[in-house]
């Protein structure tokens, strides 16, 4: 009978995984995460120089930075080039997003929202997390592999309709959802679990955006646990999905809120 549980295992050679937006935030903390725990990291990000200097500081060897648009296709197929010369890549983090906000810190409604703004913001989180999806799936597949693991990112917004984020980052963002489920199902006969992680209110950088000077505590007084998450415990969730005690769980959204959203 074959032990489904050990299938994940393998050698620390080709236990190599692929952060995107790694050079900084909530991207840069999974990858120092993942390299403690013996992962050998590509940080990717738009930023070539936070990139490579998120690479040169994660304690362990064999990790690069490297730069890429994740919403261009020709770029995308390039990093997975460079990205597995040294091994193949067993597991991808899609991290990678972008929230664009006005000049005064709000969000456009939709009423003022021009259309290129919608289309960046889709560009980015949703039709990157596809081409990076997609291009991991093919690789494996190539290979004949038995395993692999994908982490995606949503977010409570798209869950609940986020009063911080705009009408682009929440369809976005419900679209990465959708996205998850499906290729978790086209994915789980090579063995790949495909999850997602719906952080809530994270103190990292793209939060730090949308609030005013003072507004932490605002913002934490609504939380259940009363704190903003912190980027560790976003890092905490993902690497326990790319583990070996992940093996079976698959399709499934990992809410990251400290209790806005229960269910």
């Amino acid at each position: 009978m074959q032990n489904y549980y050990s299938i994940p295992k393998e050698t620390s050679v080709s236990k190599r995984v692929l952060v995107t937006g790694g050079a900084r935030g909530i991207g840069r903390i999974i990858a120092t995460r993942l390299a403690r725990e013996g992962w050998s990291v590509v940080v990717a990000d738009l930023d070539a120089e936070g990139a490579s200097e998120s690479a040169s500081e994660l304690p362990g060897s064999q990790h690069e930075g490297l730069q890429v648009d994740i919403s261009d296709e020709q770029q995308v197929s390039e990093l997975f080039d460079e990205a597995e010369r040294q091994a193949p890549l067993n597991a991808l983090v899609c991290n990678a997003g972008l929230l664009i906000l006005r000049k005064d810190g709000n969000r456009s409604p939709i009423t003022e929202m021009p259309l290129a703004e919608f289309q960046k913001t889709s560009e980015v989180n949703l039709t990157g997390t596809f081409l990076t999806i997609r291009e991991f799936l093919r690789r494996r597949q190539r290979a004949g592999a038995e395993s692999g693991r994908i982490v995606t990112f949503s977010s409570s917004a798209a869950q609940l309709g986020g009063y911080r984020s705009s009408a682009a980052y929440i369809a976005a963002k419900s679209g990465i959802l959708g996205l998850t489920k499906a290729a978790a199902r086209e994915a789980a006969s090579m063995g790949i679990t495909v999850n997602a992680v719906a952080p809530g209110s994270i103190d990292a950088p793209m939060l730090r955006l949308s609030l005013k000077e003072g507004d932490e505590r605002q913002a934490a007084s609504g939380i259940p646990l009363g704190r903003l998450g912190t980027p560790e415990d976003v890092a905490g969730a993902v690497a326990f999905l790319v583990s070996e005690d992940a093996a079976y769980i698959t399709g499934a959204v990992i809410d990251i809120n400290g209790g806005v959203r229960m269910q």
